[in-house]
C-alpha cells in the first residue's frame, strides 16, 4: 500500500451509514459564521452519488417556498456531521435528474417495502405454512 492509499483509508468515516439513491436523508452540517460554529440540518432526496473511497459525494435536492435546491455533499469530509436516513426510497435508476422537472406529487419518490437488513417485511396477509402430521 503506498502513502496514498493509506492517507485515503485514513480519511474514510467508519461511522456513516448505508444510504441509497431515492433516500430521504437528513445531513447535519457544520457551518462557520465568523467566530461561532453551529450545525445546519438539510433535508431533501439523495439523486446522485458519485466518485469513490475518500473522494465520494451525494447530491441532495429539496424543494424550499417553491424553489428547488440541491446540495453537494462530500461523504467524509469533517463538515458533515453526521447522516440521517429518515426514509428510504424505491427507484430504478442510479441517478434521479428527472425529478428536477417534476413538480409537487409527481416528484416524490416510492418508499421501499423492505428494511436496510434485507429481509422483508412480515407480511399480515401471508398464510402461514401448514406443518407435516398436524
Amino acid at each position: 500500500m503506498n502513502r496514498l492509499q493509506r492517507l485515503n483509508a485514513a480519511m474514510v468515516k467508519k461511522n456513516m451509514p448505508v444510504f441509497e439513491i431515492g433516500d430521504t436523508v437528513r445531513v447535519h452540517v457544520k457551518v462557520v459564521e465568523g467566530e461561532k460554529e453551529r450545525v445546519q440540518v438539510f433535508e431533501g432526496t439523495v439523486i446522485s452519488r458519485k466518485g469513490g473511497s475518500s473522494a465520494e459525494t451525494f447530491t441532495v435536492r429539496k424543494v424550499s417556498y417553491g424553489v428547488g435546491v440541491e446540495r453537494i455533499f462530500p461523504i467524509h469530509s469533517p463538515i458533515v456531521e453526521r447522516v440521517d436516513v429518515v426514509r428510504q426510497g424505491r427507484v430504478r435508476r442510479a441517478k434521479l435528474f428527472y425529478l428536477r422537472s417534476k413538480k409537487g406529487k409527481m416528484a416524490r419518490v416510492a418508499e421501499r417495502e423492505y428494511m436496510a437488513e434485507g429481509k422483508p417485511k412480515p407480511d399480515a396477509a401471508a398464510p402461514e405454512p401448514v406443518k407435516a402430521g398436524a
